[in-house]
């Protein structure tokens, strides 16, 4: 029987090199698929611009993945460049990484996480359905996109 891989989460800057590693091929991944105008991602800039909490999971020591969290206020946080590289998919590791922001999210007493994903992202928006994630419209300063769908749900 194989052994059960090592997963461990850290915080991380967005500028550390493991972290742009992975925001960069969320980038390469996504850019075939929307255009310009309709891509949200934060840059690594933007992202600590924003003071971005910022996640890099590794999976036997390997970066594997990674999430943010954008806190707005109170009110609410924002997930930021979830990603899981290909060869690491199948394993639940993206489910891994939203409870960990969710957590994140609960212990500052924020009672709402929102996300924007692409409406090409299919496993992604599975996964937000599973977690009881819900549709909602456009928030913050996002435009009705078409191509995007809004998610939200309750922490407590």
């Amino acid at each position: 029987m194989a052994a059960r891989p090592q997963v461990s989460i850290s915080a991380e800057r967005p500028d550390a090199p493991d972290a742009m590693g992975l925001i960069a091929e969320l980038d390469a991944n996504l850019a075939p698929l929307y255009p310009a105008g309709s891509g949200y991602g934060l840059s690594v800039q933007r992202l600590m611009e924003a003071k971005v909490a910022f996640f890099v999971l590794r999976c036997d020591g390997q970066p594997a993945g990674c999430g943010g969290l954008q806190l707005f206020g109170s009110g609410y946080g924002e997930v930021k460049r979830l990603y899981v590289r290909p060869q690491f998919r199948g394993r639940g590791l993206s489910k891994v990484i939203m409870e960990h922001l969710e957590r994140y999210a609960r212990e500052r007493g924020l009672p709402l996480l929102r996300l924007e994903t692409g409406i090409h992202q299919a496993e992604a928006i599975g996964l937000y359905e599973r977690l009881g994630y819900r549709r909602i419209g456009p928030f913050g300063e996002y435009p009705l996109d078409p191509l995007s769908i809004f998610f939200e749900k309750r922490l407590v």
